[in-house]
């Protein structure tokens, strides 16, 4: 299962770096963050996993969020 997320979590991450969309991106950033906290947690370390999923995940995202909001959203040109 380990390397089922480990083969997924490299195609999001390959994934948010074709993305053009900066919100696309964010999304993709916070779906490798989820997965990065389910790996975390099938190594048995319950307590990185929760604070990647509350930090990565959300707090990381929702900032994130905000200074697209606050700028332009797609690339330029």
């Amino acid at each position: 299962m380990i390397e089922a997320s480990l083969v997924l979590m490299l195609l999001v991450a390959i994934l948010s770096l074709a993305a053009r969309d900066l919100l696309a991106t964010i999304v993709l950033l916070a779906v490798f963050s989820l997965l990065c906290a389910v790996v975390f947690y099938y190594l048995h370390a319950p307590d990185v996993a929760i604070t990647e999923a509350a930090v990565g995940a959300g707090v990381s995202t929702l900032i994130l969020v905000w200074a697209v909001r606050r700028t332009a959203r797609g690339e330029e040109g």
